[in-house]
């Protein structure tokens, strides 16, 4: 046994006092979601020096007539070292059981004996038990849990969040917020700081950014770029795409589901209950998910697959890297609420669905526990330490109304959302927010009559993802710049407080589902881009003329997705779900033919999973997909009907008829290699030294410049040259308003070459124009002379006028 070993044993007077303070809460409010607002902070496992307390919500015993003295508060304690970072292992425990108090739906417990987790050390894990109708045990975990080291089908972790936050290394970061006018865009009205907007923001999908796939591996590249910009040395090409940003976006970071190929996370091998010991097993989760597929449950945690020590530390050490870099760099985080995967069925009570929807499950929001649980979740998620917060899916927190059968956008939860505030190294603060909002989306009319700005009507601080950025979007395909013209009118004229720019995890993966015939290729429908259908995705999604654009001209705050700036693959990569893979491969199909060039699939370092499986050339995986696809409408995704009319084609999936399993196992293989391929590691050494210093020089030029966020004023020209004459033609003029400075901005969106004059574009003739940015290969332009542009070139001149 370890050396601090004590027996567990529940604390009587600290757990009444528990139930007492949960009466007090029902009892001071008439309204039960201000109850359960009081209450909700108090569930969870939480370490107080020398013992701990556990709170769970559980209406499911209430209704199912199980007895409190039935309920017990199951306690698992290592007694050996536990690596958390390699294979499974197999350990001996304490194996405890103490009895827990009951109030209303609430169960409750203050615990001695029991270990908190730290860096270096797992902890006790737990999770409540009573036995059923057969004789055998259920279970119930923790949803506001702060560690899941073994995935969410796992006991949660106890650990001592307090410790991590004492011992944080960018305290001063926070020490100083509200306090120098940095960092700070309002003071609320009721006293507290709300951190101001980025410059700019860098999107990270942590699972494929480094060839470790982890927060460490991420946490290791800022330090190296640190180290290098403090002393002076060059940064290499590949981390220039890291640099030059105040804010990094990471996509979703909270536990996800899982498919049932994956391992147990936890399994007893043994146990004597008398003796208080057992064996178990204990397996770190590999999962490979894009990040969205959230099971709400233990949302506050970290996806311990991106975990590669296994500790919650590794997100703090994240963080606190990038707000002590030479230049600061604040966090942002997606949170996905507005859904939950269909795997958190069996981790959640009925009361927090709906029922199923788009996306899974549909949350009940009007339920007041949950709805209090929910903006827990969200603050303990934020916590962490981030300074700002994504929502994703705005649109998609609604609830439904039997009288007109129709759903209601709940905005008042998302004020609700707007309204928590964070405490991080004794600093209270609100972050900056950020809506994902398409609405009325998905309704058919949705991208005409998306406004883009509901909840900036609401809430003047917040910030929204705007039109061009906005999922939709393709500008690899010829006149996207001419018919989303009007949309990036609206930025010009509105576009203050968007999230602007057209790479993101969403577009990018759109761009590479766009159908490609067989009489279709990149020189017939967009000849000027690039040559290859490989070429011009990359060229658009990292488009000197768009970076130019959105950076050197327009309002707003630019975001660029990390593979788009590597010109890197990308698309939705998750093997957590063994009902809608073979779908979502189908959707995926045309990856093939805009991602995967024939020597990249040739490589023997690529697709090994599929080569297994008989794929030997691009062809035949080419094939495959695209019959795939085609029968996935067919057939109205009956995997059975799949495999029988995909027989035709003789797979090398089966040696004889293909089935259903055969079709979802080359779905797993699918998503593991694609996985593989889309990681950034393969890509580092093949960034071009020109074109990353381009980039580089176009960010500090937003830096340079922090009046370009604001709307163009009345004095200020944005237009299109008209007729087109071939050539989607961009130019415009700003003036600083301080009067210190014009730009004038020309740019070639997309087309044929095209000679202009920028003056005289703009009636601007007055002298004194210099090259302030024009893109890599341009010659030297002279504002009052003509310049010829190719498609993707712009320039930029300035004149300072003191």
């Amino acid at each position: 046994m370890a050396a601090d070993y004590s027996p567990a044993a529940l604390l009587e007077a600290e757990t009444d006092r528990l139930c007492g303070r949960c009466l007090d809460a029902v009892d001071a409010e008439d309204d039960r979601f201000e109850a359960a607002k009081t209450i909700a902070p108090m569930l969870g496992a939480h370490w107080r020096d020398d013992h701990a307390t556990f709170g769970f919500w559980t209406p499911q015993l209430l209704e199912s007539g199980v007895p409190p003295e039935d309920v017990s508060l199951e306690l698992i304690t290592p007694t050996e070292p536990v690596d958390l970072s390699g294979e499974p292992s197999t350990v001996s425990v304490r194996h405890e059981r103490v009895p827990t108090r009951r109030t209303g739906e609430f169960t409750w417990a203050a615990v001695s004996g029991v270990r908190p987790g730290t860096r270096d050390r797992l902890g006790t894990l737990y999770r409540l038990v009573y036995p059923d109708d057969d004789g055998g045990t259920e279970t119930i975990g923790d949803p506001l849990a702060y560690s899941l080291p073994f995935g969410a089908y796992a006991p949660p972790e106890l650990y001592d969040v307090d410790r991590l936050d004492r011992e944080r290394d960018d305290r001063a970061y926070f020490e100083a917020l509200g306090t120098d006018g940095e960092r700070i865009e309002t003071i609320d009205h009721d006293g507290l700081p709300r951190v101001e907007p980025a410059t700019n923001l860098l999107e990270i999908h942590p699972g494929t950014a480094t060839e470790s796939g982890t927060l460490a591996g991420l946490t290791r590249r800022f330090r190296e770029i640190g180290r290098k910009k403090r002393a002076g040395e060059p940064l290499t090409p590949a981390e220039r795409n890291f640099d030059g940003y105040d804010g990094v976006q990471l996509m979703p970071i909270a536990p996800i589901t899982e498919g049932d190929y994956q391992p147990d996370g936890f399994r007893i091998e043994e146990t004597t209950p008398d003796a208080g010991r057992a064996t178990v097993t204990l397996c770190r989760p590999e999962l490979i998910n894009w990040g969205y597929d959230v099971v709400v449950y233990g949302f506050g945690a970290i996806n311990p697959a991106i975990l590669g020590t296994g500790r919650p530390d590794e997100l703090v050490d994240f963080i606190a890297t990038l707000h002590t870099l030479p230049e600061p760099m604040r966090v942002v985080f997606d949170v996905a609420l507005g859904h939950a995967d269909t795997g958190a069925v069996p981790l959640l009570s009925d009361e927090y669905f709906q029922g199923p929807g788009m996306y899974g499950q549909e949350l009940e929001y009007t339920q007041p526990t949950v709805r209090a649980i929910l903006l827990e979740l969200q603050r303990r998620k934020m916590d962490w330490g981030a300074d700002g917060i994504r929502v994703d899916g705005a649109q998609d927190f609604t609830n439904w109304d039997p009288e007109t059968e129709s759903e209601w956008h709940d905005d008042e939860f998302l004020a609700e959302m707007d309204a928590v505030t964070q405490t991080v190294a004794g600093t209270e603060y609100r972050p900056w927010m950020i809506f994902e909002d398409g609405r009325p989306w998905p309704e058919e009319d949705w991208e005409l009559a998306s406004t883009y700005r509901e909840l900036i009507r609401e809430h003047p601080h917040a910030f929204q993802w705007g039109p061009v950025t906005f999922a939709h979007n393709t500008p690899a395909i010829l006149t996207f710049w001419a018919r989303k013209w009007w949309r990036v009118r609206e930025v010009a004229e509105m576009g203050g407080q968007w999230i602007s720019g057209v790479a993101n995890h969403d577009t990018l993966r759109r761009g590479a589902q766009v159908e490609v015939g067989e009489e279709w290729n990149a020189t017939q429908e967009n000849p000027y881009l690039a040559e290859t259908l490989p070429e011009t995705i990359e060229s658009a999604y990292n488009n000197p003329a768009a970076n130019v654009l959105f950076y050197a001209f327009l309002p707003g705050v630019p975001m660029e997705f990390l593979n788009a700036t590597m010109r890197a693959p990308w698309d939705f990569v998750r093997d957590t779900d063994d009902t809608w893979n073979v779908k979502v491969v189908g959707e995926a199909a045309y990856f093939v033919d805009w991602r995967v060039p024939a020597d990249r699939f040739d490589d023997p370092a690529h697709f090994t999973r599929l080569k297994d499986l008989g794929f030997e050339t691009r062809e035949d995986l080419q094939e495959f997909v695209h019959a795939l696809a085609s029968t996935v409408e067919l057939t109205d995704y009956d995997l059975d009907r799949m495999a029988e009319i995909l027989s035709t084609l003789s797979p090398p999936i089966a040696d004889g008829e293909p089935t259903a399993a055969d079709l979802e196992a080359f779905a797993l293989a699918w998503m593991r290699d694609v996985a593989d391929y889309c990681n950034l590691s393969n890509w580092t050494d093949e960034q071009d030294s020109d074109r990353t210093a381009f980039d580089r020089r176009v960010r500090q030029f937003r830096h340079d410049r922090p009046w370009l966020r604001h709307d163009l004023r009345e004095d200020d020209v944005f237009g299109r040259r008209h007729p087109a004459d071939g050539t989607v033609l961009y130019y415009g003029l700003r003036r600083a308003p301080d009067g210190s400075e014009d730009l004038l901005f020309v740019a070639n969106m997309e087309g044929q070459p095209a000679t202009v004059t920028p003056t005289e574009l703009l009636d601007a003739t007055v002298g004194g124009w210099k090259r302030a940015l024009s893109t890599p290969g341009l010659e030297e332009p002279i504002a009052e002379l003509p310049v010829e542009l190719a498609d993707s070139e712009a320039v930029v001149f300035s004149r300072r006028r003191q």
